[in-house]
């Protein structure tokens, strides 16, 4: 037997460090070229400016050095260990990676939000540093280590399905009924991984191992299928895409860019499938060690990013936040663009809670929210010259519980990404108030419109605080007005009936 490669500690830890910087700020270059096809084919105007602003977004990033999303992600890690290699450490493999996790996300340069939280049924403290990551090991043949690095966004993990079928049930049946539960929270238009067969933990690791795969769907279509998982794959490729949800739901031609599919064999009696989206932010990279010293990912060329320059658009209402009236918010259709400008407040998940139980206690809030609006945001930290780090929308859904209680208190919008549950909805229409999208996966982008930010209240809640942000025309679209229309339920199906009527997509 040869000698054994030592993969020295400090290597494995720069390289990591490396990875989740590059894939913080550089797209995929198979995901950009693809997302620019999609690009040009969309129909819809307003899925249209929803990529444009994606596309402009992923080019200043790769320019600036900054986060494509605000969720920089929890860090998974797929390593591949060849046998004749020693990890050259006190330390475990996992403390290791860790190790690099922390040097990547806490680089001065390009500091990356912490969005781990140990003990998560119970306090979901922060860890800090984005520590610990998802390490997955496996041993093969070979004289160097193979790893792939991604950070997660938790929008569309939150968005993760699994079933333990029966052998007989139909696996594109039951994907084309997640897609709807799923809404757009995961940012479309991204890829779907899918898991099927071993065990049901084996089956979900299968799903997210697939997206580490480049975006392939083009040459796959030329070629034609030579299996049937390639089969499968063009078939829930062409059928999600026949559904018309489109760019962040908002209607259209592309809602996936691709379909992974992994299988392993499984018990007679079962037939597990998991299904994980990847979202705009799709983040992943790989690279190899063979113990001559770190590897450094190579720089892509900047000039292969599509030449998509957003623009706001010129018929957009401009709105001045700092003299929002009642009347003005019940002028608003659904799927309105709107320009905003001036001053709101911001609050997620944690501060709703605290509001929620400072109500309950009787107790005085810090801020007022009466004629205000509010932006579900938890952005990255500033570096210099910054006034805030990239700053897009979370996931709204998960605020829809503490709406009717914030919506008493006299809010008069609320600023999120995707769509909002029926019971949110219902209760925007109630209230006469409305509800507005921003782009997810333009975060970088929607910062360049915040020009002044301070925290407000609950400081100690890092990233979850409530700042107050001066904007100027910020850019988001009416997504459900005061009468309670929804364009996430009204476009979707508009373009799912338009798809099928005219043939906008060929058939498989």
């Amino acid at each position: 037997m040869s000698d054994m490669v030592v993969i020295e500690e400090q290597d494995l830890i720069d390289s990591v460090a490396d990875a989740l910087q590059y894939i913080s700020f550089y797209h995929p270059m198979d995901y950009i070229q693809a997302l620019g096809e999609a690009y040009e084919a969309e129909m819809n105007p307003a899925a249209k400016d929803a990529i444009a602003q994606i596309l402009t977004n992923s080019r200043m990033c790769a320019e600036g050095h900054r986060p494509i999303c605000q969720d920089t992600g929890i860090v998974n890690v797929f390593v591949k260990w060849g046998q004749n290699c020693r990890l050259g450490s006190k330390l475990s493999l996992q403390e290791v990676v860790d190790e690099g996790v922390r040097k990547g996300y806490n680089n001065p340069d390009n500091k990356l939000r912490a969005s781990v939280l140990a003990d998560p049924a119970f306090t979901r403290r922060n860890t800090r540093d984005n520590t610990p990551c998802v390490l997955n090991v496996e041993m093969v043949p070979g004289d160097t280590v193979s790893i792939d690095v991604a950070a997660k966004g938790g929008g569309s993990e939150a968005k993760s399905k699994f079933k333990m079928m029966n052998p007989s049930d139909n696996i594109v049946d039951w994907v084309l009924e997640m897609i709807p539960q799923m809404g757009a929270g995961w940012c479309p238009p991204g890829m779907l991984g899918i898991g099927i067969g071993g065990t049901a933990e084996e089956c979900v690791k299968l799903a997210k191992k697939s997206l580490m795969d480049p975006i392939d769907m083009g040459q796959l279509k030329q070629r034609g299928p030579q299996n049937d998982l390639e089969k499968m794959r063009i078939e829930i490729f062409d059928k999600v895409n026949a559904m018309g949800v489109g760019a962040q739901g908002l209607g259209g031609l592309a809602t996936v860019l691709d379909v992974k599919i992994y299988d392993w064999p499984c018990h007679a009696a079962n037939k597990p499938v998991a299904m994980i989206p990847n979202c705009a932010a799709t983040r992943h990279a790989h690279f190899t060690l063979d113990g001559s010293g770190p590897t450094f990912l190579p720089l892509p060329d900047l000039d292969a990013w599509p030449k998509v320059h957003w623009e706001p658009d010129a018929s957009a209402k401009k709105v001045d936040l700092d003299n929002l009236t009642p009347e003005e918010v019940q002028s608003w259709k659904h799927g309105d663009r709107l320009l905003l400008s001036g001053h709101m407040l911001t609050g997620r998940d944690a501060a709703h809670k605290r509001i929620a139980d400072m109500l309950a206690k009787g107790e005085d809030l810090p801020v007022e929210f009466k004629g205000r609006a509010i932006y579900y945001v938890g952005p990255v930290d500033p570096v210099v010259g910054e006034v805030v780090g990239p700053a897009g929308p979370t996931t709204a859904t998960r605020m829809d519980k503490f709406t009717d209680q914030m919506l008493e208190l006299g809010l008069l919008a609320m600023i999120g990404k995707a769509e909002r549950g029926q019971g949110a909805t219902e209760v925007i229409a109630k209230h006469k108030v409305a509800y507005l999208m921003a782009v997810g996966g333009a975060a970088y982008l929607v910062a360049r419109a915040i020009k002044e930010a301070r925290v407000v209240a609950f400081e100690d809640l890092g990233m979850e605080a409530i700042y107050e942000f001066k904007v100027e025309d910020m850019p988001v679209t009416v997504a459900v007005d005061s009468e309670g229309k929804n364009v996430h339920t009204l476009a979707p199906a508009v373009w799912r009936e338009k798809i099928a009527r005219e043939h906008l997509l060929p058939s498989t």
